[in-house]
């Protein structure tokens, strides 16, 4: 993979994961359940690690949900899942860590947003008593910055000593310098109440992807905390994945960011795995981390108007997912694995070539044949209708003859 120069940072121990410039990049999500609700916010968390995300965060922002938190992680570690839980807590964190040390306890990790505690007004209290209550068990904290609650005292001060100016400054570039100020500031507040410097993580979250680039690459300027990226309300679907791929990609090129989070708006009732998923993506198609083989699939045009190589590449993508967490066990390395499912014999067998294992179906008016094509060369032709089973079992025997115990690059173990 491409060298990123990541910008150096110190690294913070979250549970037992690391997040810093040291590791790699780290993938996180959040619950969407009643965090009260034990069983099911026990089972979206599975799922999410399931999926592939190194940190899951659950809302605590009641007693009922402070009070659930220690089951949960409980739950949890019974079922053998040792992803870390950060709560997230506003307003009334203060009091929540207080009268529940049992949650304070059990947490990996707080998340507090300075601009919905005190912090800023007539005193600190409360945002003093999340930091001790972190010191005191030995807990990092994510001071997380949001446009959308930003510390009002704090930008209402800003602007007006920007309107004394004789040449003020744009209302936008005083907003996105507010949020860098209150990380800044709010980090250094904490280091005062007794946080280690090597606890804290910070974050600027904003929705716009513009602003997002130009609010991180500053902070980022100006610290060397580890920094956490993600647009704050990504959206629903193809918006969604969009604008966070055009944010985060920029920055992550930039060597900018140590953990990151897609905030996608799911459809009612929809699968919170996606937002994993696609933070997983990002990572993989900018070369910075590898999770599962890739499959490549041309869009397909008038030369081919079969279906077959898209019900073919799905079924692969699908078989692909469903097996990788045995596969993650039993083949180290297969996550690097690359595939082609082409549709016609223009781009089909260069494409094919270029993979570690690539079929190129026939197109419209094509000879009815497969070639499937090993490591460049061609390996074999298959024709009728058992292709699918066919190159499914090609697949098996790569992944087992490369990436098993004994694995033997220079030949495909059982396959004809």
């Amino acid at each position: 993979m491409p060298d990123i120069q990541r910008r150096k940072t110190g690294t913070v121990r979250i549970g037992q994961v690391r997040v810093g410039w040291e590791v790699p990049v780290v993938v996180q999500s959040m619950t969407n359940t009643d965090t009260a609700d034990i069983a099911g916010t026990i089972e979206q968390v599975a799922a999410l690690a399931l999926a592939g995300s190194e940190i899951v965060r659950v809302t605590v922002n009641n007693e009922d949900a402070a009070a659930a938190v220690p089951h949960i992680v409980e739950g949890l570690d019974k079922r053998g899942i040792r992803v870390p839980i950060v709560g997230d807590f506003h307003y009334n964190g203060h009091l929540l860590l207080k009268k529940f040390p049992a949650a304070a306890k059990a947490l990996a990790k707080y998340r507090i947003n300075p601009g919905n505690v005190s912090i800023g007004r007539k005193d600190d209290d409360n945002f003093r008593t999340m930091v001790e209550c972190a010191v005191e068990n030995h807990k990092p904290v994510r001071i997380g910055v949001n446009w959308g609650s930003l510390d009002q005292s704090l930008l209402t001060r800003m602007m007006d000593e920007n309107n004394r100016l004789a040449d003020p400054l744009p209302a936008r570039d005083v907003m996105m310098e507010a949020i860098v100020v209150s990380a800044l500031e709010s980090a250094k507040a904490a280091e005062h109440y007794g946080l280690g410097h090597d606890m804290i993580i910070l974050s600027a979250k904003v929705s716009g992807v513009r602003d997002l680039i130009d609010v991180y690459t500053n902070l980022a300027a100006r610290c060397d905390y580890p920094l956490h990226l993600g647009l704050t309300e990504a959206g629903m679907g193809s918006k969604g994945l969009i604008a966070s791929t055009a944010g985060l990609a920029p920055l992550l090129l930039a060597g900018i960011g140590d953990t990151i989070r897609v905030s996608l708006t799911p459809k009612p009732g929809g699968d919170r795995t996606e937002e994993v998923l696609a933070a997983q993506q990002i990572l993989q198609s900018l070369s910075i981390r590898s999770f599962m083989p890739q499959v490549t699939s041309c869009p397909g045009c008038g030369r081919t108007t079969s279906t077959y190589f898209q019900e073919l590449a799905e079924q692969i993508q699908t078989y692909l997912r469903t097996s990788m967490p045995e596969w993650r066990k039993k083949y180290p390395g297969v996550e690097e694995l690359k595939l082609a499912v082409m549709g016609c014999v223009v781009n089909g067998p260069g494409e094919s070539k270029h993979a570690n294992l690539g079929i190129s179906l026939p197109g419209t008016f094509e000879e009815p044949k497969a070639p499937v094509y090993v490591d460049g060369k061609l390996y074999t032709t298959l024709r009728g209708d058992t292709i699918v089973a066919e190159f499914k079992q090609i697949l098996d025997n790569y992944v087992e003859s490369h990436y098993g115990q004994g694995a033997k690059s220079s030949e495909l173990v059982g396959a004809r």
